[in-house]
């Protein structure tokens, strides 16, 4: 009986499936075709098997910087020492001194494209000592060992400059110069009265414009500056050098315009004018045993002398001129005047190595300024002590 009804239950559902089917129909679509495109909107990205180093991209920026970038530096102490004990002074005489010279030097030189910056800083301070004799209130005499200054300068010269052709620049050249420590008349005399000159008493500033020529050979590296348009200024900051000074008798005078400026009441002078600048640095021999520096510089203030007052060109007529002026009331717009002279100022210094650390030098020195001294000045200089230039790559 079960059997029975499972098969009637099949049949019943094989003939309703079948009815079902019967029932479906399709229609005809008729569908327009169209192309279709597709597109990647997905961007690719390279991957290289290298990947991100920072040792190795400090490395490259050292090696960046190594190449624009030029830097020398240097310093020495050197001096001399003379000593005699008493036995020595009764029978042969002499006296006992010590002198001493520290100088110090900065070049740097950074390049990028056409642009170039070239720096300088130069500073020098040199004292010795010696025995000298002073008389006492009751009249006998003391010798006692004074220290007086020998040497006394800094310098900060800059030259921005953009390639203008083959061993061709142009830009603007800056130099400032002036002492650390005050400086005295002589030895003996070093008190407020006898002061010449301090810090910015005298100062110095030149600025110029113009073209530069560097020589591209090693064996002659000379630099010309050549600028038509340049400006000179003295600075006197100092009210007692400028204005109060004393005699060979102790009485308080008035110098004769020190350092060329004229107006009691300024502290300043101004030219303008054209400068020229040479420059000659070269070093000898494998080891650098010996190295040449000179620098002469000169500048013509022919701008104001166009415009200057008074001005007579005859020295005798001058001098006549003047000494009538100096017996009326001194009315300083009134004050005859020479014609402007060319400033000149010529240096040069030799260093001899023995040993990487011991080394000679020899400056000499060659100013010429009429408005200060109508003689030229010269200093010579001869030191021997230790000395250490560092430099991170060989001269460009």
């Amino acid at each position: 009986m079960n059997r029975f009804h499972r098969l009637l239950l099949l049949m019943s559902g094989l003939w309703t499936l079948g009815s079902a089917s019967a029932q479906i129909s399709i229609d005809e679509v008729d569908a327009p075709q169209e192309s279709v495109k597709f597109s990647d909107r997905m961007k690719s990205t390279g991957v290289d098997v290298d990947y991100f180093s920072l040792a190795r991209y400090r490395a490259e920026r050292a090696a960046v910087r190594r190449e624009r970038n030029y830097l020398e530096l240097g310093g020495s102490l050197q001096g001399s020492l003379t000593s005699y004990n008493d036995p020595w002074i009764a029978v042969s005489g002499g006296d006992n001194s010590i002198a001493l010279v520290a100088t110090f030097n900065l070049r740097h030189i950074f390049k990028k494209n056409r642009f170039s910056i070239e720096t300088k800083f130069n500073a020098k301070l040199g004292y010795n000592r010696m025995k000298v004799e002073t008389a006492r209130d009751d009249g006998s005499k003391e010798s006692e060992g004074v220290w007086f200054k020998n040497q006394d300068e800094f310098l900060f010269w800059t030259n921005p400059a953009f390639k203008l052709a083959d061993n061709w620049t142009y830009g603007s050249t800056i130099q400032f110069r002036s002492q650390f420590v005050n400086g005295y008349k002589s030895r003996t005399e070093q008190k407020r009265e006898h002061m010449k000159s301090k810090f910015m008493t005298p100062g110095y500033l030149d600025i110029s414009l113009g073209i530069t020529y560097k020589s591209p050979k090693p064996k002659f590296p000379i630099t010309v500056n050549l600028s038509p348009l340049a400006m000179s200024a003295t600075f006197a900051e100092n009210d007692w050098v400028r204005k109060r000074q004393v005699d060979a008798e102790g009485n308080q005078i008035k110098p004769a315009y020190p350092y060329g400026i004229e107006d009691p009441d300024k502290t300043s002078k101004y030219e303008g004018g054209s400068s020229i600048e040479i420059n000659f640095d070269r070093t000898f021999g494998k080891t650098g045993y010996l190295r040449y520096r000179t620098t002469i510089y000169s500048f013509y203030g022919w701008i104001t002398d166009i415009g200057q007052e008074n001005k007579i060109r005859r020295y005798g007529e001058f001098l006549s001129a003047y000494d009538t002026w100096s017996q009326g009331d001194k009315n300083i717009k009134d004050k005859p005047r020479l014609p402007i002279h060319p400033i000149v100022r010529w240096e040069n210094t030799i260093d001899i190595k023995a040993t990487k650390y011991l080394s000679t030098t020899l400056g000499f020195q060659l100013y010429y300024n009429r408005a200060q001294n109508v003689d030229v000045q010269t200093r010579t200089l001869l030191t021997v002590g230790i000395g250490y230039t560092f430099k991170n790559k060989p001269k460009p």
